[in-house]
């Protein structure tokens, strides 16, 4: 085992692989490697016939490098780190805070494996291996790469890390999740819990065992929830860890809904401050208000009674008119 600590501070005990299944892999690889070069340089030897000596000798020597170099430098990345070798004897080559190699690293161990391994016969990477506590030739060291072991070989598959849950376990379990107070568990306590999720596949089961029951512990015993008998402590530290990212969910939902309200347009007044009616573009003004009678005016009509008028008199009778020298008949 080799405690490599990530960059959070989490400790992750990782089996590495030591000299004999490293050399076997390396071994493996070569082979592959030294075969198709061996099967290139006779197609290309018979294609290139009429080459003069010079430019045959240059393309035997970029066929070498891109077989010898370049290819493993190219599947080891696309790969994470697995090569023909590797991927058969269940190894595979990691940074050492525990995280998958990317180019540059893979570079660096190509360029320094040629001469460590090939030009030198690989007296200095088995000197090296065979004194380094994890392992790790002169290419690992440069490169901060170190070659662990995935699985054991002659398993058929990796088995589950955790043991399955009874499910009335799980729904108690759940219904206490929603009282716990997470507030005093701090921060990293956090992290080295998602750490831990996140490589659990890659862990062995006695380590894993061993970190989760330290970490669930530790939780347990701020948050004032043991953990329930017979529940594996992973699942515990995963049941916390989701209800904790759960309550984040909500907080986050109800801040942005508080947003969206702060943020809304305020509607538009139905009245202008100058007592004129508000009009929207587009819209039929609105009619003018009918003007109120004064309380003055309405005041006397409801509180005076009405006086009575007096009855109509009867037309007088029309008089004739003034004697113009003529007289109707009688």
């Amino acid at each position: 085992m080799s405690d490599l600590v990530t960059g959070e501070a989490v400790v992750l005990d990782l089996q590495t692989a030591k000299l004999p299944s490293r050399a076997l892999a390396i071994v493996l690889d070569l082979l592959v490697e030294f075969a198709a070069l061996f099967i290139c340089t006779l197609v290309m030897s018979v294609a290139l016939a009429d080459l003069d000596s010079a430019a045959l000798a240059a393309t035997m020597l970029g066929m070498t490098v891109f077989f010898l170099v370049a290819l493993p430098v190219m599947i080891e990345t696309l790969t994470h780190g697995r090569s023909l070798g590797k991927t058969a004897l269940g190894l595979r080559v990691v940074r050492t805070d525990g995280g998958p190699v990317r180019f540059r690293h893979s570079l660096v161990r190509g360029l320094v494996g040629f001469f460590e391994v090939i030009a030198i016969t690989g007296a200095p990477a088995v000197i090296t291996s065979a004194l380094n506590p994890d392992g790790k030739r002169l290419g690992d060291i440069f490169a901060g790469t170190v070659v662990i072991r995935e699985r054991t070989p002659g398993v058929g598959g990796p088995a589950s890390p955790l043991p399955p849950v009874h499910p009335q376990l799980l729904h108690d379990m759940g219904r206490e999740l929603v009282s716990m107070d997470l507030s005093a568990v701090p921060e990293p306590l956090w992290l080295a819990t998602r750490q831990l999720l996140g490589r659990i596949g890659q862990l062995d089961p006695t380590v894993t065992f061993r970190m989760s029951a330290g970490l669930a512990g530790d939780l347990a015993a701020r948050i004032g929830n043991p953990v329930p008998q017979g529940l594996h402590p992973a699942a515990y530290l995963g049941a916390v860890l989701t209800e904790r990212q759960r309550r984040e969910w909500m907080r986050v939902q109800q801040q942005l809904a508080a947003a969206a309200l702060v943020q809304a347009p305020a509607p538009h007044p139905a009245v202008m401050p100058d007592g004129r009616p508000h009009r929207v573009l587009g819209m039929p003004a609105a009619p003018a208000p009918v003007p109120a009678a004064p309380a003055a005016a309405i005041a006397p009509s409801l509180t005076k009674p009405a006086r009575p008028t007096a009855p109509a008199q009867p037309a007088a009778p029309a008089q004739p008119a003034p004697d113009a020298g003529f007289a109707p008949p009688a």
